[in-house]
């Protein structure tokens, strides 16, 4: 489903590695994914699938794969997702067949995902590397989340009861990265996406 654009070969001598990043809702996680694709258009993103309505902006198949209930349970029932989760009321997941392609190459991919559906690569491939993206602080966070503008009151106060158990999970991850700087951030993620596996 995904497509695979920007995938350079400049890193193609680097070990293939599998970098999860995941946090809490408005941390900032997409913000950046978006970054570090700009800057390094080599590193392979794999576009998710969810059930969620596309926000203002958003485009089908670039941020994700938008699908209904309906096409959702059948990735799920013919075992096409390599995790999925629900979140804030929605699904979500990743589509398996293009992540195995891209490791069976020996090409670096990075999952942009959320708590429980990290767990789930962790158990199905426990090489991977978890990356823990954690908001300067909490008042920070609530900030980001409460100024996005494009959720009820609700869905806010939903996602941040989530975030704090999201917090509560950080000691599961292999690493943690504040994201205090978007560039600083990048530079650091890039390089545990490239690093070798341990």
């Amino acid at each position: 489903m995904p497509v695979e654009s920007g995938a350079g070969e400049s890193r193609s001598s680097q070990p293939k590695r599998l970098t999860v990043l995941s946090g809490p809702s408005g941390v900032g996680k997409s913000t950046v994914v978006k970054e570090l694709r700009r800057r390094y258009p080599e590193v392979w993103l794999s576009v998710s699938a969810t059930t969620r309505r596309p926000r203002p902006g958003e485009t089908d198949g670039v941020e994700y794969h938008f699908v209904d209930d309906a096409e959702f349970d059948r990735l799920v029932a013919g075992n096409e997702l390599l995790e999925w989760a629900e979140f804030a009321g929605n699904r979500y997941g990743t589509p398996r067949a293009p992540v195995v392609r891209r490791l069976d190459a020996g090409k670096p991919v990075l999952l942009e995902i959320e708590l429980q559906g990290a767990r789930q690569v962790r158990a199905n491939m426990p090489e991977a590397c978890l990356v823990f993206l954690a908001p300067p602080s909490w008042e920070e966070l609530v900030r980001r989340l409460t100024g996005r503008g494009t959720e009820s009151p609700e869905v806010v106060q939903r996602r941040l009861d989530t975030a704090r158990v999201e917090l509560a999970a950080e000691k599961e991850f292999d690493t943690t990265l504040v994201n205090t700087s978007v560039r600083e951030v990048c530079d650091e993620l890039l390089g545990l996406i490239v690093a070798p596996s341990l």
